[in-house]
């Protein structure tokens, strides 16, 4: 029996933890994004801060607008209006999923390639999530199909703590995430399970009740919010991103749509249940282009 406290943070004030080397050529407006997030990490309660961006300031509230003294291309200021909502502090916590898909809706090919649907733009992208992150989450079949590492390596950033979904503890230790050191990991598993083994491969096993043959989703997210987690990005895989959708745990979900048509294969968000069209969610939209795609940012918490 784990006799560990209930409720233990899974680690120091830093809000994640240091990515290994510094890759070059990151663009100046990223490094304000990046100033703006640690920021207001280590000041939460702010009603605004100010950091650099080029030769001068950018302002930004904590309410999301932001303000600079000259005007910027509009090329970076639609990188500003991207990324700088994901800097804000969040009392209540946010939980953001993020999918690639094709134009009819495809993740993976019937035997499950998946790399690459989408453009390096969107790799980028799904990074410089990382970054702005607390802990990056993703299901065990995710781990066992396409071992990612889940940390910061394409831009300047911070390793999020990587928090993998596996209610049976059935993956081995051959995977990336238990073995590399790059960055905390822990496992999400059934409370049964959890009440006999307190840690996984070197991970601590964090037990949540289950739901029928599935893990409590709402739990999930209650219980990474009692530990400090604030900022939570769902990278996969559709599964799980449907689950937590069809939960009402999504506050923000990140459709990036490439311009190819699969034809068959595995879909992207798959809800349960039939429904009408008036039952439809209709979640207010934001565009942006991400080189060949165009990626649809939809938030629920409106």
């Amino acid at each position: 029996m784990d006799k560990r406290p209930s409720i233990r943070p899974f680690r120091d004030p830093a809000y994640s933890v240091p990515a290994r080397g510094e890759p070059s050529h990151d663009p100046p407006w990223w490094s304000a994004v990046a100033a703006t997030r640690a920021a207001f990490a280590e000041n939460p309660g702010a009603d605004s801060i100010s950091v650099p961006l080029g030769d001068g300031p950018i302002s930004v509230d904590a309410r999301g607008g932001w303000c600079v003294p000259t005007e910027v291309p509009p090329e970076i200021a639609a990188q500003l209006d991207l990324y700088l909502p994901y800097c804000l502090p969040r009392p209540g916590g946010l939980c953001v999923a993020h999918i690639g898909q094709s134009l009819d809706g495809r993740i993976a090919t019937e035997n499950g390639e998946s790399r690459w649907v989408t453009g390096e733009a969107d790799l980028l992208h799904c990074h410089r999530m990382r970054a702005l992150a607390d802990a990056v989450m993703v299901g065990a079949r995710t781990v066992r199909a396409d071992n990612p590492q889940l940390t910061v390596r394409h831009c300047v950033g911070r390793n999020p703590i990587r928090i993998v979904i596996d209610p049976d503890l059935s993956l081995s230790d051959r995977h990336s995430v238990f073995c590399d050191g790059a960055a905390l990991t822990v496992v999400v598993a059934a409370q049964e399970h959890a009440n006999s083994r307190g840690e996984m491969h070197g991970s601590e096993v964090l037990g949540v009740p289950r739901v029928g043959r599935t893990l409590d989703v709402a739990a999930i997210r209650s219980a990474l919010g009692e530990r400090g987690v604030s900022i939570v990005f769902i990278e996969g895989g559709g599964i799980t991103i449907s689950r937590f959708v069809d939960a009402g745990c999504v506050d923000r979900l990140q459709i990036t749509i490439a311009p190819i048509i699969i034809g068959s294969g595995r879909p992207g968000i798959v809800l349960e249940g039939v429904r009408p069209l008036d039952c439809a969610l209709r979640p207010r939209i934001r565009r942006f282009n991400l080189g060949g795609d165009t990626l649809f940012d939809c938030e629920f918490d409106a």
